[in-house]
């Protein structure tokens, strides 16, 4: 299994980080554009379509299609874990479909001041492609960085205003 781990610190405070990674609509906003992602379908953890809210339970359905190339790839998440304290909270998503045979992504945030927040993304994945994908396993940490910093950078981008 490999892992791979960026974080940024957000001039915004805590509440409001978190209540925007908190949708389906967060992750599109979160998604570079040659990603071409579209969300399919969201589900509460009692199956009520669109939820308000991504909790424990939650399923996001999406497909991607990476710089337009077909097929479209599914990609279904269950939100596994969800926790919010004082100054901190996460998110835990793991793929249950998709192109990754293991992918499960630990979001944490953490209020470094009433106006600072630390967002750290924590992945552990294993890339496909059996023996040659755990033999690249490495190098697809160099896959990701670009689609974390973006990540990061919109975050700043649209909280910070």
């Amino acid at each position: 299994m490999d892992i791979y781990e960026r974080q940024v610190r957000v001039e915004a405070p805590l509440a409001e980080v978190w209540k925007f990674h908190a949708t389906g609509d967060g992750l599109v906003a979160l998604t570079p554009d040659w990603m071409n992602i579209r969300i399919e379908a969201e589900r509460g953890p009692d199956g009520e379509p669109n939820p308000d809210e991504l909790t424990a339970g939650s399923v996001v359905e999406s497909s991607i299609k990476p710089f337009g190339v077909p097929p479209r790839q599914q990609w279904v998440s269950n939100i596994v874990a969800r926790e919010e304290g004082e100054d901190e909270a996460m998110f835990r998503d793991v793929m249950e479909e998709g192109p990754f045979p293991h992918w499960e992504h630990t979001h944490t945030f953490r209020a470094l001041s009433d106006r600072e927040t630390l967002v750290h993304d924590h992945v552990e994945f294993e890339l496909p492609g059996g023996p040659l994908g755990r033999a690249l396993g490495p190098f697809g940490c160099l896959g990701m960085e670009p689609m974390f910093r973006y990540r990061h950078q919109q975050t700043k981008k649209l909280l910070e205003g």
